[in-house]
């Protein structure tokens, strides 16, 4: 099961944030910094799939956009994975190659 997604810039600031459990605004603001930290400090030669506490974070880079998606155990990474490319796909699709800036506009 999915429990966030998360859009963020090179610079750690978190575009788009949707949570599907509850996390209190306090905790997911020390969440977002501690896995855009893990995740970001990686390099490309390292896998996207990381452990992080009780879940796991499955990461794919574009530009300068990180998409981040955490999710349980029992999930299977490579279906995440993919997911997080078809969603920018469509995104790329819909604004003809998807920029930082789009992602502002589908916050507003």
């Amino acid at each position: 099961m999915i429990k966030f997604f998360l859009m963020v810039n090179k610079q750690g600031q978190t575009r788009l944030s949707r949570y599907y459990e509850h996390v209190e605004i306090n905790k997911r603001t020390m969440l977002e910094a501690e896995v855009i930290k893990s995740c970001l400090s990686r390099s490309k030669d390292e896998c996207s799939f990381v452990e992080y506490k009780d879940f796991k974070l499955v990461y794919r880079q574009y530009a300068a956009l990180f998409i981040v998606v955490g999710i349980d155990q029992t999930e299977n990474e490579m279906a995440v994975y993919e997911l997080i490319h078809n969603f920018v796909e469509v995104l790329d699709k819909y604004f003809s190659r998807v920029s930082e800036l789009d992602v502002s506009f589908l916050i507003s």
